[in-house]
């Protein structure tokens, strides 16, 4: 009855009880509601939970009782998340500007960053607003949120992880709302003194175990990643600037088909099991 697009092919059912004798449980709640679930609910020690809100995305935030949540993001933390038992799935745009400058910093490269980035309206949830009505939508768009989205704290927590030597590393964000449904396409432009070549040879080796992340010569465009846990990278270089370009479906890569590959990676499970899937191309 809610998910109408499951029929025929499974008989699960809601309950209005939590089963207690369950591996994992994925909270897909609204942000600051999984906090409020954990402190009024006992989960057994041993189930493993994987959080899709950004309740312990941060440091400061990631501890709730006796659980710490490890950061999701796999291309960063791969092996923090293969030992731990929770998990704060990153948020759908803070993945996607994210893979894009991880190798950059990690080489020490990364400065003042500027980042667009355009995201359909899915990104919005399921609470109805004007801006995620159709009539609103079709032929729109709209910048909203400049320079204080709620993502940009994880965003500069990953990238000094990995560059923790410069106290003066910014990503200036500028994201919009537009007229499609699903998937991110990202545009980050920062000043770099050193080849394209050999920024390539960066993110070749940076992504060169990573099954869903990869490098791209030609321009990428969503229509590539929908539908998919892909993230596609295409670098362009113009005088000294660098810009690097990255597109990923929000509701997959950026949420719940990263949750899965999470899953996967805590309980020894081939890492692309459920997730290799095909793009709605045409």
């Amino acid at each position: 009855a809610v998910h109408q697009d499951l029929v025929g092919e499974t008989n699960l059912h809601f309950a209005d009880t939590l089963d207690k004798n369950i591996d994992v449980l994925f909270l897909c709640m609204g942000h600051g509601e999984s906090k409020k679930f954990l402190q009024n609910n006992i989960i057994d020690e041993k189930t493993r939970i994987i959080d899709l809100s950004h309740d312990f995305r941060l440091l400061k935030n990631s501890s709730i009782g006796s659980r710490n949540f490890i950061y999701g993001l796999p291309e960063l933390n791969r092996e923090s998340i293969i030992n731990a038992r929770n998990i704060a799935n990153p948020g759908c745009f803070a993945t996607a500007i994210q893979l894009g400058l991880l190798p950059l910093a990690k080489n020490g490269l990364l400065n003042e960053v500027y980042t667009t980035g355009i995201t359909g309206s899915t990104g919005a949830g399921q609470t109805l607003g004007i801006t995620s009505h159709f009539s609103w939508r079709t032929n729109n768009i709209q910048a909203y949120k400049t320079h204080t989205h709620q993502h940009l704290d994880e965003i500069n927590q990953s990238l000094t992880q990995l560059q923790a030597s410069n106290p003066k590393l910014a990503v200036h964000f500028v994201p919009w709302r537009g007229d499609f449904a699903r998937g991110i396409f990202i545009s980050s432009q920062l000043k770099c003194s050193i080849s394209i070549k050999q920024v390539k040879e960066l993110f070749i080796e940076f992504y060169k175990d990573e099954p869903f992340t990869a490098l791209h010569d030609d321009p990428i465009f969503l229509k590539q990643v929908v539908n998919t846990n892909k993230c596609l990278i295409q670098l362009e270089q113009v005088g000294d600037h660098l810009i690097v370009h990255t597109v990923l479906d929000n509701l997959l890569k950026g949420a719940s088909g990263q949750a899965v590959q999470n899953m996967n990676l805590m309980f020894g499970i081939e890492e692309t099991e459920g997730l290799k899937l095909k793009a709605n191309y045409f």
